[in-house]
């Protein structure tokens, strides 16, 4: 990972290996961080379905509770200790 910060929406670093959570209709989606995807590149390589519309978009990858693996804006996670 670069040495550039992705942060939630706290402010907090995220970074591969943390548990993050986020609401998600009506209930949440909750894992481990396995990766940051830092670039449009990364995200196709990945197969994210909505990858970054720039060139600066992040996501962040996890398999949830139920499972699933998901992807979402930093900005729209919040890091539990």
């Amino acid at each position: 990972m670069s040495v550039e910060r992705v942060k939630d929406k706290k402010g907090e670093s995220i970074k591969e290996g943390d548990y993050v959570w986020t609401r998600y209709r009506g209930g949440s989606h909750e894992g481990e961080v396995e990766k940051v995807v830092m670039d449009q590149a990364g995200a196709r390589e990945e197969g994210v379905a909505n990858p970054p519309k720039n060139v600066f978009g992040r996501k962040v990858l996890y398999t949830d509770q139920h499972g699933h693996r998901v992807s979402h804006n930093p900005s729209t996670l919040e890091k539990i200790e």
